[in-house]
């Protein structure tokens, strides 16, 4: 696996193009998302919103994805929940470590597992 630096400032850019546009559009509120709780660690509603995002986009994008190999979407949605439990996890104050984690976790994910599903949904 390949890590990838982490932005700065933290925003979705080109790079991180999966060329399904409601799949970009929803990668740009995931960064949107964890921008916000950086933004403001206390804040319950920042931190509500992320989690609500993670969990909408990663059901969209499993449908997406459900006539690709069995053990990648197997692998796929492993990753998703596992990150989903490590978000259900937090409340405000959300620490620095926490954050960096979810923003590493985010650029990883899209370049190294996403980007497999290009040209192939």
């Amino acid at each position: 696996m390949t890590t990838y630096p982490i932005p700065e400032p933290y925003c979705w850019d080109e790079s991180f193009a999966v060329f399904y546009e409601q799949l970009d559009e929803e990668h740009k509120g995931l960064f949107k998302g964890i921008f916000e709780v950086a933004k403001d660690p206390k804040s319950a509603t920042a931190v509500g919103d992320l989690k609500k995002k993670v969990k909408d986009h990663f059901a969209y994008e499993e449908g997406k994805m459900a006539n690709l190999d069995a053990a990648y979407l197997t692998d796929h949605k492993k990753k998703h929940s596992d990150f989903v439990s490590k978000l259900e996890a937090l409340s405000p104050p959300v620490d620095g470590k926490n954050i960096e984690f979810a923003k590493d976790w985010l650029v990883q994910h899209i370049k190294n597992t996403d980007f497999q599903y290009k040209g192939k949904l």
